[in-house]
């Protein structure tokens, strides 16, 4: 009776891994029959536009961040600038002062501050909007880097169609080469901007604004109900809202603005999980609405998708605790799972075709690919706590990607990282036994089981090295010091 259940469980979980593949499949075919980004509209009178810096403590990156912005090339009485900083530490000080010469250059430019941090990230935005009475807000992490002329190649769009809601552009990277962890989160960016971004906008299907590089309408904004703290994904739950009213948006790969990826496996972790557990939050609040709003069945379907992404996470651990009982119980040997195997193909022609499309040395570039594959596979556990939080409605604190700009190692906003490490070592070690299993009864297995073990242990020794760094090069000053 048991093999029984646990192979009915491992069918539904290989097909709903099936059918996740086969929409990344659909976003390649779209992506790849038409990609171009439209031709810029022509502009006579150019709108008014706040630019929104979300804050909070970002020393190393925030002067980098306001010198670019200060460079963008826009009427300056069309232009301001809201830099929405709830910094707990020396970061006010150097904004305040930064703020105060860019005013004298005649840049309209307001440092604003908040009592008390209430809404993170999402009620600092929503603070900011009750500030202006702009036509446009353009949004940056502060980590961002935009190109002078971004405004110029983005606000036309907006400006000459009424119902555009908002324009994403491409996230390019400032640090892609740092380590094998920067490495493989490049070819993982790439294939989302690159060909998923693409393939959703251009077949008509609801698509996502990123947090950070894009513009929005002002008017969008408030007629979807603003900015909200409900989810851990602020821009995930205002683009479904936006969309789900009629507001259409447009992704623009062609204009790229370079941010910085996490050089630490304990940054990137707790971003994975963050995106993970908001996007999950999403699922539960618009899974609903998308069936019953006026939209298509394949729109209704990709939408599905798109707020499903993290699910793969959950279903390939439990794809991993049940390999092992069902070889030894010969309950896989029998089952068609070429299926499966076919449809995983999709993702690394995503990467293939992004890497294409970006770089003259691109078969170079997709030798960091076990990395990325390693990174999928190890962060499982990870996202899993995360969605099942999502799942579960629990709430979270905001705990924002720190920012290094240099060496991680020296600054005070390193982390520790969790007891995830723990975990993922177990499942590890559980995957190795599953490789003995497999090798007496079904060889086949035992790549598929080889794979999780290497990816779950260079997760968790990567992560235990890290956390033995920083508690060796941190005083007991800068501990006490550091955020969340």
């Amino acid at each position: 009776m048991l093999p029984t259940l646990f192979t009915a469980v491992y069918v539904i979980c290989a097909v709903l891994l099936t059918l996740h593949a086969v929409g990344q499949a659909i976003l390649l075919f779209s992506y790849l029959r038409h990609h171009d980004s439209p031709p810029l509209p022509p502009v006579t009178d150019w709108p008014t536009v706040v630019v929104q810096l979300p804050v909070y403590n970002e020393r190393h990156v925030v002067r980098r961040l306001l010198e670019a912005v200060a460079q963008l090339d826009y009427p300056r009485e069309r232009l301001s600038v809201q830099v929405l900083d709830d910094s707990t530490d020396e970061t006010t000080a150097i904004l305040a002062a930064q703020v105060e010469a860019l005013r004298r250059t005649g840049l309209d430019i307001h440092h604003v501050r908040r009592e008390v941090r209430s809404g993170y990230k999402a009620g600092a935005m929503a603070y900011g909007m009750t500030l202006t009475d702009s036509e446009f807000v353009f949004i940056l992490d502060a980590d961002f880097v935009p190109p002078s002329d971004f405004l110029r190649r983005t606000i036309p769009y907006l400006s000459a169609d009424t119902q555009l809601g908002m324009v994403q552009t491409r996230w390019g990277h400032l640090n892609a080469l740092d380590n094998l962890l920067t490495r493989g989160q490049t070819l993982a960016i790439d294939g989302h901007f690159v060909v998923e971004q693409t393939g959703r906008n251009r077949a008509g299907l609801l698509m996502n604004f990123n947090g950070s590089g894009g513009v929005w309408r002002s008017q969008c904004i408030r007629d979807a109900g603003g900015w909200s703290d409900a989810t851990l994904s602020e821009d995930l739950d205002l683009s479904y809202r936006a969309q789900l009213k009629g507001w259409r948006f447009l992704y623009v790969p062609d204009v790229v603005v370079p941010g910085e990826l996490p050089p630490q496996m304990a940054a990137y972790k707790q971003q994975q999980a963050r995106w993970a557990k908001g996007s999950t939050q999403c699922l539960v609040s618009y899974l609903g609405p998308v069936w019953r709003a006026p939209l298509s069945l394949g729109q209704r379907l990709m939408a599905t998708q798109h707020l499903f992404q993290y699910m793969p996470h959950p279903l390939t651990v439990i794809l991993l605790f049940l390999t092992p009982p069902l070889l030894m119980a010969h309950g896989l040997q029998r089952l068609p799972l070429g299926l499966l195997g076919l449809a995983g193909l999709c993702p690394p022609l995503i990467y293939i075709a992004s890497q294409q499309a970006l770089y003259p040395n691109w078969r170079r570039r997709l030798l960091s690919f076990p990395v990325l594959t390693a990174l999928g596979v190890g962060l499982a556990w990870n996202n899993t706590r995360a969605v099942v939080g999502g799942l579960l409605g629990e709430r979270n604190e905001f705990r924002r990607t720190p920012k290094f700009a240099d060496s991680w190692q020296a600054s005070v906003y390193a982390l520790r990282g969790d007891t995830s490490v723990v975990m993922e070592l177990f499942l590890a070690a559980y995957a190795l036994w599953g490789v003995t299993v497999a090798l007496k009864v079904a060889p086949a297995f035992a790549p598929y089981l080889t794979l999780y073990a290497l990816a779950f242990g260079w997760i968790g020794l990567w992560s235990l090295r890290e956390r033995v760094l920083v508690r060796q090069r941190r005083t007991p000053q800068t501990n006490v010091a550091a955020p969340l």
